[in-house]
């Protein structure tokens, strides 16, 4: 298993990763709180872009609990009809629309306790709305987060549980706001899956990947 940087490695890492984009964002399309939710728990399993192209409309006529509620579960499934799981994920979305409106106001929380507590919500997308919304430095681990920790060492771990607690526990106070989205860029651009552009990569000389491409 690759072994974890050292601080003073992680700290350049994540000072090369502010120096080129100090503030990166997430490419999943939102115009509130409630509409990053439902965005983030319909992802899973499906691309952001696929995911844009299907709320890009849903958006413009159901940005709160109320309207989606008033849109029903088979309005939902005519705009989300070409993401996976569109009926599960539909149902859920009705779901937890219906909890925010009797519970919450209409109003997305902020606790991570009750984000996972409604239908279709688990820890990485509670955490995504913590982070984006609420800017808090909590950290989803999708699996591009997954392979960097691994592969560069900063963050190794078994499962994603633990790679969640390396980036946590070992990336410099100043950069937590914003680890998550620079792990996720970078793996889905540069240290991809298959082919990771290691000639064209910022941390390549500090990466600890032994396979590296030319």
């Amino acid at each position: 298993m690759t072994t974890q940087l050292d601080f003073n490695t992680m700290r350049e890492i994540f000072a090369r990763f502010h120096a080129r984009e100090p503030e990166p964002r997430g490419e999943l399309e939102h115009v509130n709180a409630y509409t990053l939710l439902v965005a983030v728990a319909l992802s899973a399993q499906a691309t952001d872009k696929g995911v844009n192209r299907a709320t890009k409309a849903l958006f413009e006529i159901a940005d709160t609990p109320a309207k989606m509620l008033a849109l029903g579960e088979e309005g939902l499934i005519e705009h989300i009809r070409t993401i996976g799981l569109y009926r599960n994920k539909a149902r859920n979305v009705i779901k937890l629309s219906r909890i925010l409106e009797e519970q919450y106001g209409g109003e997305v929380p902020s606790s991570r306790a009750a984000l996972q507590a409604l239908p279709g919500v688990g820890r990485k997308t509670a955490n995504v709305v913590l982070n984006m919304w609420f800017r808090q430095p909590a950290q989803a681990v999708d699996t591009h987060i997954f392979r960097v920790g691994n592969r560069t060492g900063i963050a190794p771990g078994r499962n994603v549980d633990v790679v969640e607690r390396a980036v946590e526990d070992n990336v410099p106070a100043e950069f937590q706001l914003h680890a998550h989205h620079w792990l996720i860029l970078h793996g889905r651009y540069t240290c991809t899956a298959r082919a990771p552009r290691c000639s064209l990569c910022l941390i390549n000389d500090l990466c600890t990947f032994e396979e590296k491409t030319a």
